[in-house]
């Protein structure tokens, strides 16, 4: 893929579609606000309805309840043989239509009708009912039941239900029935001043999904489907969204103090997100913006700087080639980031070329100063052939002694001269000090005596050249010389995990605290012995610290009269 797609798909991926994703999220919050915020309304609303409901059905319950106690109503129903005369009729009518609503009822014996106000039916009637099973078992308990219930929706006159069994006052026997028809206006009175949202519509519905009542009229009995009557736990969220009658709607429901019965607010969801709309429109013309803030942006930017690298990626083509052509740059004064990387190219395929002339000048002249250090070897090899002819006499005149100590020499020289790496294997450097040991030896005979120890899995590798004998030097001259009795130079290495030390150890007189400070540090001592001494130590000590780091040196460790032990901390290299 190239530059130019992958820097529109970038500009889309953080550009377009963030803002499409901050329009949606942006979006689907504020709906779900104004859903929560609309079923918290019809909450409080159908919360208000219920009590008012509840007040205006126990308003009958109370005349009924008072009513079916009353001895004219108890003693109507005991003699039932006997037809209610006109006064004992008055006295029941006067019990229960006092309440302005209510438009008939019936007095039922346990077998037939033993008086009605305003209305006409049999016993048989009564048992034929939808909610005779239910005010039985109900125990003297009121029962209701609505318009969509009792299948008076469509009449006339659709009426409340109101029924209950009277029970003897004193032996709780039962007496009969009683059966009060209220008027559906109360219900229209109840529900009248609910509020609902614009095309909200409030109803009552039963535990069987039939509609008990319908604020808009058009649906009271019909019968509707919704989860929660089917649900045997109360749920947190009295909310939901589902279709009724094809229009897709939020549900907002509330159980009812009257047992069985559910207030359902029914609103139009295009109601609800009509308020959404507008967030939607502005989260799409901004998408619609990016969009096209994008493909401009690709245009007249993205476009020029990729042409920019282009003619920088082929100048570099052209400089593996070794054709140093200046890229063309167009003539403007406001120079950008993309004209200035055609311009430091070129700063920088000059520079190469100047570079590579100088290059090859210095590839001349180190072939001529190869040469010249061909020539200087004559000198080292001189003195070879000058140490050889002088061993050759002494072997010729039987002088063993000068014959070894020329032998060291030579391969002392040759290792401090001829030597041109810079790091050698840890067998060279020790063999380095025995031949210088082996020559001392020969100066100071038997006032001292060494000893090597190097494992031979140290042998390989390498160290700096050269630090152990100037160390060794040090011991035997400011530590051995001086001293009267024989002494004793060890040099031993060993390891940890990822160093080597080399301990050179001897049995001198030592330092005190104040010539131990002095010997690492750069203050003069007024001991020229020790001044020297000093110069020699921080030499290696400095050398290896610059090859191999900080963290590594040289330690000193002496006490007078105890002798002095040098310690050389260098990295495990293999070469």
């Amino acid at each position: 893929m190239k530059l130019r797609q992958k820097i529109l798909i970038a500009n889309i991926l953080l550009v377009f579609i963030p803002v499409i994703a901050m329009g949606a999220i942006s979006y689907s919050s504020f709906s779900k606000a104004i859903t929560k915020k609309s079923s918290n309304f019809y909450s409080v609303s159908l919360l208000e309805t219920d009590r008012k409901l509840h007040y205006a059905l126990s308003e009958i319950t109370s005349i009924s309840n008072s009513a079916i106690t009353q001895p004219v109503i108890q003693q109507a129903l005991k003699n039932q043989d006997h037809i209610p005369d006109y006064d004992i009729r008055q006295e029941i009518n006067n019990l229960l239509i006092h309440h302005p609503m209510v438009q008939a009822f019936q007095l039922y014996s346990r077998d037939r009708l033993v008086y009605s106000y305003n209305s006409a039916g049999t016993f048989a009637d009564l048992k034929n009912q939808s909610w005779f099973t239910a005010m039985e078992s109900a125990e003297g308990r009121p029962i209701w039941s609505g318009p969509g219930e009792n299948g008076t929706a469509t009449d006339d006159q659709p009426v409340l239900i109101h029924a209950r069994v009277i029970k003897d006052y004193y032996s709780l026997e039962d007496l009969g029935s009683i059966v009060i028809q209220v008027k559906a206006n109360l219900l229209d009175q109840v529900f009248w001043e609910t509020a609902t949202m614009e095309q909200g519509n409030i109803l009552l519905l039963n535990k069987s999904g039939f509609i008990v009542y319908d604020k808009s009229g058009e649906h009271t009995g019909s019968s509707v489907s919704f989860p929660f009557l089917y649900q045997e736990d109360a749920t947190d969220q009295q909310y939901f969204f589902d279709d009724y009658h094809g229009i897709k709607s939020l549900i907002t429901y509330l159980p009812s103090q009257q047992t069985n019965w559910f207030l359902v607010a029914i609103t139009p969801t295009s109601i609800i997100q009509a308020e959404s709309v507008t967030i939607r429109n502005i989260a799409v013309l901004l998408a619609s913006f990016s969009l096209l803030s994008a493909f401009i942006f690709d245009r007249f930017f993205v476009l020029r700087l990729i042409k920019s690298i282009s003619r920088t990626v082929n100048g570099m083509r052209r400089v593996e080639q070794r054709n140093f052509v200046q890229i063309p740059v167009e003539t403007t004064q406001n120079y950008d980031e993309s004209d200035m990387l055609v311009l430091g190219f070129n700063r920088m395929s000059t520079q190469i070329e100047e570079l590579l002339h100088q290059v090859e000048l210095e590839q001349t002249m180190k072939k001529e100063a190869e040469l010249q250090a061909l020539v200087s070897q004559i000198n080292p090899h001189f003195i070879y052939n000058s140490l050889e002819s002088i061993n050759s006499m002494a072997v010729l005149q039987g002088n063993k002694d000068i014959s070894r100590m020329v032998i060291s020499l030579g391969r002392l020289l040759r290792i401090s001269i001829s030597e041109n790496k810079e790091l050698i294997p840890l067998s060279t450097e020790f063999e380095h000090v025995r031949h210088y040991m082996n020559i001392q030896k020969y100066r100071f005979e038997d006032k001292f005596e060494y000893t090597l120890e190097l494992p031979e899995h140290l042998q390989h590798y390498v160290t700096q050249k050269l630090i152990v004998q100037p160390l060794v030097e040090n011991a035997l001259y400011y530590a051995i010389e001086p001293m009267e009795s024989k002494g004793y130079i060890h040099i031993v290495a060993s390891e940890n995990e990822h160093d080597i030390f080399i301990d050179i150890t001897d049995n001198g007189p030592g330092f005190d605290e104040q010539v131990l400070l002095n010997l690492l540090s750069d203050r003069p001592s007024i001991n020229q012995k020790y001044k020297d001494s000093s110069v020699g130590l921080r030499n290696v000590h400095e050398r290896v610290r610059i090859r191999f780091g900080h963290s590594y040196g040289m330690m000193i460790c002496s006490s007078p009269g105890l002798g002095s032990t040098i310690r050389i901390r260098v990295p495990k290299i293999v070469p």
